[in-house]
């Protein structure tokens, strides 16, 4: 004996459900690489470190991390100034490329999370 159904659809919510959850995916893995920013970021009393942020632009679905210190380039580019043990320059370059995997599978739990 065969079983009927009806299936309904809506195409447009799904998309929007989708484009939410890689929002929040791609918000999630910012704060993770700022989270390791900020373990290596250099020491100046806090301030620099107080500066970083992590955001999203929902139009392009592109994620930020960014440290806004008047002298934040200086520190990351320099890679001759001396830091304290664990701090470095390209502390958010570093933690970024070795994050990769980590954030791809924030996004993706997102997205699945979004499928249910």
């Amino acid at each position: 004996m065969a079983q009927q159904f009806r299936l309904r659809f809506d195409g447009a919510r799904a998309v929007q459900g989708l484009r939410a959850a890689e929002a929040r995916g791609l918000l999630l893995g910012a704060e993770h690489v700022l989270g390791k920013a900020n373990d290596r970021v250099p020491l100046d009393e806090g301030f620099l470190q107080s500066t970083g942020t992590a955001s999203v632009d929902e139009g392009d679905m592109t994620a930020m991390v960014s440290f806004d210190g008047p002298y934040s380039v200086v520190q990351h580019e320099r890679l001759d100034y001396r830091h304290a043990p664990g701090r470095t320059g390209k502390y958010l370059e570093g933690p970024l490329n070795e994050s990769r995997a980590e954030v791809q599978a924030l996004i993706a739990a997102q997205l699945r999370r979004a499928l249910r």
